[in-house]
């Protein structure tokens, strides 16, 4: 199961920063202003100018006062970012109306602004936004002054309905298909970042563990000393005081409890012998310990080791005790009656299995293991791999076992048994010198 943290840590919020619209809409503002007046001087083509530049200015003058009103890292809360967005689409449509709405070739921009919100902004903006954009393309049908036109190039073109039914119709596809696919993309991204976050608080908190022991070590060394001066002092009062002395039981009683601080500080230096952060111990061991905190469920728990062979050994390593924990964790709380975890190792490399008596994965399931969240409720019910049951567990662990040089594999035992089974397999040198996995740093916010 996750740690509680993992399970309420939260999913990124989709906003933007305001620096990258403000940015955004000047690019736009100088195409717009450029686009404009060659087409005006250059191409000497008929259009109103003034009312163009006009609505370019009230673009420009928004950016000026949102780079007064707000510091340029803020981020936008969704609404207001979307309200910015709506703000572009309907300044492209009063544009698009004085130069000649669909018949003109820029239309197409109107996908800009609901590409940026698929982005950046939850669906339900996107979605609106998209809505909004198609209504202006509609209305341009009907509603538009002439085309700019010069008679230098001959007489003005009249595009047939059926020619402009099709440009809406292209433009409006454009907007839903290409917006879905974009916020596919980022949706995807976002969870990744956010579970390799989730990964990495994983395996901080493991380390972290382990280098307890480290300190309980270097405590222990550092205070065995003055204890044992301590006893041998109140030993020695002990023996020259009278035995009827009023200070005789209190020197008694400080010579057994010096005895007692020395005797817990030796079983703290024999844990922390056994699991210290760089010490080694067999695979049989690490299996044991990885079962033994799921021994208490009910489910029998079987680890399978081959007879008259000695066992390689493995730097207690973090991501592999967390990761194998997280499977078996797993497979007990899907299992019946038992979780076998059966290991095997040659000269080139080192395997461990672990298998239970549950239902099995779900055959759609198989192919998505390993993916941060699955969607489908059904799927997440099939998947659970703890509180939050979004196949974030499985992630982690994955991720973890795959950094120490792990491959591993998931199917469900051949009928008629039934059961999950995870292979584990390392080539034999990263087992044994496996160091502790590092993540790839995480991906800034856009």
């Amino acid at each position: 199961m996750l740690p509680m943290d993992l399970d309420r840590l939260p999913m990124p919020r989709r906003n933007v920063r305001l620096d990258t619209l403000v940015r955004l809409r000047w690019l736009s503002i100088i195409g717009q202003t450029v686009a404009v007046l060659v087409v005006y001087f250059g191409l000497e083509f008929d259009l109103p100018i003034y009312a163009c530049l006009s609505v370019i200015v009230l673009s420009a003058w928004l950016n000026i006062a949102l780079r007064i009103r707000f510091q340029q890292a803020r981020r936008l809360e969704p609404s207001r970012a979307a309200w910015l967005l709506a703000f572009d689409i309907g300044q492209l449509a009063v544009l698009m109306y004085l130069t000649g709405g669909l018949d003109n070739p820029f239309s197409f921009f109107f996908l800009g602004p609901v590409l940026l919100s698929a982005t950046a902004l939850p669906a339900r903006m996107t979605m609106l936004l998209g809505l909004f954009a198609i209504a202006c393309t509609t209305l341009l049908i009907f509603f538009h002054e002439p085309l700019p036109w010069s008679e230098e190039y001959g007489p003005m073109p009249v595009l047939p309905n059926v020619y402009m039914l099709g440009v809406w119709f292209s433009i409006a596809l454009a907007i839903f298909f290409i917006s879905i696919y974009a916020w596919q993309i980022s949706e995807e991204s976002r969870q990744l970042v956010n579970a390799l976050a989730a990964t990495e608080l994983v395996l901080a908190r493991e380390q972290h563990l382990t280098q307890i022991d480290g300190l309980a070590a270097a405590a222990a060394h550092a205070l065995g000393t003055p204890l044992s001066t301590i006893s041998v002092v109140a030993r020695e009062l002990e023996r020259e005081i009278d035995p009827k002395s009023p200070h005789a039981e209190d020197i008694r009683l400080l010579r057994e409890q010096a005895q007692r601080c020395r005797d817990i500080l030796a079983k703290l230096n024999e844990l922390s012998a056994e699991g210290e952060p760089f010490g080694r111990l067999p695979l049989s061991n690490l299996l044991q310990e990885v079962a033994e905190p799921h021994r208490h469920f009910g489910i029998a728990i079987e680890v399978n080791m081959p007879s008259g062979q000695t066992p390689p050994f493995a730097a207690r390593n973090p991501a592999i005790l967390y990761g194998l924990g997280n499977l078996v964790e797993n497979a007990v709380d899907f299992a019946r009656e038992r979780v076998e975890i059966s290991a095997d190792w040659t000269g080139d490399t080192v395997s461990v299995v672990i298998a239970d008596d549950g239902p099995g994965f779900a055959p759609e399931v198989i192919s998505r293991i390993g993916e941060p969240y699955v969607r489908s409720r059904r799927l997440r019910r099939m998947y659970a791999t703890g509180d939050t049951g979004m196949g974030l567990g499985f992630f982690i662990a994955k991720t973890l076992l795959e950094r120490t040089g792990a491959r591993l594999t998931f199917v469900n035992r051949p009928a008629p048994e039934s059961g999950a089974v995870v292979a584990i397999r390392w080539p034999r040198e990263a087992f044994e010198f496996a160091p502790v996995a590092e993540l790839e740093p995480k991906a800034a916010n856009a």
